[in-house]
């Protein structure tokens, strides 16, 4: 399902007390990114929120619910995403909430670098 531009404006609006946000679509929903740190999935019209073991728990004691993937043969496949609980409707809790799932959003995004950074290394030598 294709996200709305009237969505992504609202989301842009959310986040914006975390800095300009970019909503860029990705398989059938979007990402939602502070430079190259995905802190956000737009799926279905909900806004689901990066987030590791410790997060996850806050985002549960808020509320929230883990998002849960039905990825065909493998089953139920439980994402590192949280429903951005209902009282975020706020700007400003949102954006608290936001400030959080970029920690765990940077450390994936860092982790991504260094393994196109190591792919490339290899790519070179094995081509010399």
């Amino acid at each position: 399902m294709a996200v709305s531009e009237e969505l992504r404006e609202h989301v842009r609006d959310l986040f914006a007390g975390v800095g300009p946000v970019a909503v860029r679509r990705m398989f059938g929903g979007a990402g939602v990114y502070l430079d190259d740190a995905c802190f956000a999935l737009l799926v279905d019209g909900t806004v689901w929120m990066r987030a590791d073991e410790p997060l996850g728990a806050d985002y549960a004691a808020a509320g929230s619910e883990q998002w849960i993937y039905e990825g065909g043969r493998r089953g139920p496949v439980a994402m590192p995403y949280w429903r951005l609980p209902e009282a975020a409707d706020d700007p400003e809790e949102a954006a608290a909430w936001a400030r959080r799932s970029l920690v765990p959003a940077g450390r994936a995004a860092a982790e991504k670098r260094a393994a196109s950074e190591r792919k490339a290394a290899r790519a070179a030598r094995d081509g010399a």
